[in-house]
């Protein structure tokens, strides 16, 4: 259980990374359920600060553009409500922010409450002596306070996957790659090969998926953006389109971004871009995770993408994001056994 009161500065430094089943609410023993739909947030703020520098500030950070999808979408869509409107229903919100002006407060500050009403839930509150001060504040941190709540998101999703998962397919992706990974419920198992795995989560207007693959790792050349870039139309063109002799590739209209990040102590390199079908009209964002297997030397990638031409894309580009987070590499084998035989 996390503490109830803990600094938002201390969490935004403990973050490894910043409409879907995979974010379904899970309930207290004996509580309520918290409210909301993914990634929406609740701003509690009187009508001088939202008009002003703070609102200003806040919608900066918390509206701004997703990278990498095809139409704008925010980082959150806010719901703004008055102090004397924050009853009832709206206190059962998943993710809520408040603003308050305390003149006897020394300097700005925020700090964070989890599951005090409800559950999951994570209460923010954002307080200064002055508006002036409040907006300095959101400049040097805002970014940091938008990871707080993008890392709640995160938990939430892992929770549930951790309860509702498809267990054949992570012990598929063990016996074919050495890993561990929860794959959430919903997910079926398109195709499988030796050194090749494909899933996909098919909903009414949209599509999520997944591929994971593996190749002999050759030096520092197998993870420049090139070969990243290479080696995913290699493998990404073993998922058909719907035309005949269609399938995947990434798009060359838009060259894929690359960079490097650690996640407990691994070193990873996200590609993120967009993918198109051969052959077809299709296409929607991806974004691939890319680490080396010291134990088989082989290049490990998780490559994700999504699907929606009608529907808003962020939560499904979210919901395959927090894919990642799943994955564990098991330990060094001890001296005179092999990797294959701790598995």
């Amino acid at each position: 259980m996390k503490p109830a009161h803990r600094l938002l500065l201390l969490l935004a430094a403990a973050l490894a990374f910043a409409g879907c089943d995979a974010f379904r609410s899970l309930a207290p023993a004996g509580g309520n359920t918290s409210l909301g739909t993914p990634y929406e947030l609740v701003v509690v703020c009187g009508q001088p600060e939202w008009t002003g520098a703070v609102g200003d500030a806040l919608r900066a950070r918390f509206g701004a553009p997703v990278a990498y999808v095809n139409q704008e979408e925010p980082l959150f869509d806010i719901l703004r409500v008055m102090p004397r409107g924050f009853t009832n229903m709206v206190t059962r919100h998943r993710n809520i922010l408040h603003v308050e002006i305390d003149p006897a407060a020394a300097e700005a500050s925020a700090t964070a409450q989890y599951d005090v009403r409800v559950r999951p839930q994570i209460e923010v509150t954002l307080r200064g002596p002055s508006q002036q001060a409040l907006a300095a504040y959101l400049d040097a941190h805002g970014d940091d306070l938008v990871r707080v709540f993008e890392l709640a998101e995160r938990d939430r999703a892992a929770e549930y996957t951790a309860i509702y998962n498809e267990a054949h397919i992570a012990e598929a992706i063990r016996r074919t790659f050495g890993a561990e990974m929860t794959v959430p419920k919903g997910y079926i198992l398109a195709k499988q090969d030796s050194d090749f795995i494909w899933c996909r989560y098919e909903y009414p207007a949209a599509s999520q998926g997944f591929c994971i693959y593996s190749y002999p790792y050759a030096g520092a050349g197998s993870l420049t953006p090139a070969a990243l870039t290479a080696a995913r139309n290699r493998f990404v063109s073993r998922i058909p389109g719907p035309a005949e002799g269609s399938h995947m590739t990434t798009s060359a209209a838009f060259e894929p971004d690359a960079h490097p990040f650690r996640l407990e102590g691994r070193a990873w390199i996200e590609l993120r871009g967009f993918w198109d079908v051969e052959g077809d009209f299709m296409g929607g964002p991806f974004v691939s995770y890319t680490t080396v297997d010291a134990a088989t030397n082989r290049v490990f990638t998780l490559d994700c993408y999504v699907y929606s031409p009608k529907l808003p894309k962020r939560n499904f580009l979210r919901g395959v994001e927090h894919l990642l987070h799943t994955v564990k590499f098991p330990a060094a084998a001890p001296a005179g056994r092999t990797a294959a035989e701790t598995r």
